[in-house]
């Protein structure tokens, strides 16, 4: 009965199937999974940032809005999008923590309650690695001999967890900050470059050699990645311009 409820009525191998399933979405990056946390937070902190300051400047200056005020408001509003990246980016990352610290605690139960659930399962892991007879059943009884071990083993082989690489909450919040300075320093020296023109040329390049940097670190073809990420960009901008534009003529 008790070992009924363990595996929730699955075999062994099904089980082992499900909680691997378990383990990718429990410790899933909010930014991707197949990048550093902090260079996925860095890449997408720096498109959306970059985003906002070309589609603010579009806005503002359908509105008349002076290019000196243009450039105080976006300063005034990159200070406070620069907190909400820092704290949002950090708040992932505990989250992600605390889910990784709860599938711990529940197996490290399972260890303790279902001893002879996991050693079966463990069992049957090392049987897909191909051990067999007196050698599988000496493994499987140095493992079960140390908790401590077999909690690491279990976490990395049942559920795919690989500890080490699990960064810092601070460390990905950094990276979201630094697209947001990045992206800030990139619109003042387009600014003195050449006003609005000026800032959309730096920020395009840059944009375009951010998204190819996340592109290749992901493996994602480039091309394919940069057309459409610039095609979105576009649009998104673009449709600001068009709805200011009519706002301005019907309105003002």
């Amino acid at each position: 009965m008790n070992q009924y409820k363990h595996f929730e009525g699955k075999k062994v191998a099904e089980h082992l199937r499900a909680a691997r399933e378990k383990g990718i979405k429990a410790t899933s990056e909010i930014h991707g999974t197949e990048m550093p946390g902090y260079l996925s937070a860095f890449a997408d902190s720096f498109k959306e940032t970059s985003i906002l300051f070309v589609g603010m400047w579009i806005l503002l200056s359908q509105f008349d809005i002076p290019l000196d005020k243009t450039l105080w408001v976006l300063g005034l509003f990159s200070i406070g999008w620069l907190f909400w990246k820092l704290g949002r980016s950090s708040l992932l990352g505990w989250a992600r923590l605390e889910r990784l610290h709860r599938l711990i605690q529940q197996e490290q139960w399972e260890i303790t309650h279902h001893r002879a659930q996991e050693k079966e399962e463990l069992t049957a892991m090392y049987q897909q690695k191909g051990l067999t007879g007196k050698l599988l059943e000496q493994v499987i009884e140095v493992l079960m001999a140390d908790d401590n071990r077999l909690l690491r083993l279990m976490l990395e082989e049942e559920l795919g967890l690989t500890l080490e690489t699990y960064e810092h909450p601070l460390k990905q919040a950094a990276g979201a900050g630094l697209g947001v300075i990045v992206s800030f320093v990139g619109m003042l020296l387009g600014f003195f470059v050449g006003d609005f023109l000026g800032v959309l040329t730096i920020l395009l390049l840059l944009f375009g050699a951010v998204t190819l940097m996340a592109s290749k670190r992901e493996g994602n073809d480039l091309m394919k990645s940069l057309v459409w990420t610039v095609a979105v960009g576009a649009l998104s901008t673009s449709s600001i311009y068009l709805i200011a534009k009519w706002i301005h003529h019907v309105f003002l």
